[in-house]
């Protein structure tokens, strides 16, 4: 088992992985940096640590901001993908794929990841977000498919 583990398949799934779950980690700090020098905040509590002493300053706090939503629907569709995206590679880096082509799975889908967060927090226009979303969902897709392939018992 160890042999799997320092494959050179699942190094660089490994290593490709933590790119895209540090990139999705970063989005965290990114909508608290967002909140704090906006002074938005989604609970009453925040407001009250950081909107002042006064009452109606506290409640002005309490909103919306696109900025903020922004941040945060961005963090939301990396979990979506992310996420799937670390399961399904794993499963696709241990059913013994090419290396080059494990490779450019791994490598599509950070990038793909990347371009998807820039294009949406710049904001760039549209469809650079929607097919950078694409690319990283077909690559979720393929890999899938390689695993089922690989691992089809009747």
């Amino acid at each position: 088992m160890s042999e799997v583990f320092s494959s050179e398949v699942f190094l660089a799934y490994s290593t490709y992985s933590t790119v895209v779950l540090l990139k999705m980690l970063l989005l965290g700090p990114l909508t608290g940096y967002f909140r704090v020098t906006r002074k938005v905040f989604a609970n009453p509590e925040d407001a009250r640590a950081h909107g002042g002493k006064d009452e109606e300053a506290r409640k002005k706090c309490l909103r919306i901001d696109p900025d903020v939503e922004r941040v945060r629907r961005c963090h939301q569709n990396d979990l979506e993908n992310i996420i799937p995206f670390v399961g399904i590679g794993l499963l696709y880096a241990l059913s013994g794929p090419d290396l080059c082509t494990a490779v450019m799975h791994f490598r599509i889908f950070a990038a793909s990841r990347i371009i998807h967060s820039i294009a949406y927090l710049v904001p760039l226009p549209q469809p650079s977000r929607g097919l950078s979303w694409m690319v990283g969902m077909g690559v979720t897709f393929s890999m899938a498919y390689r695993v089922l392939k690989a691992g089809v018992h009747l």
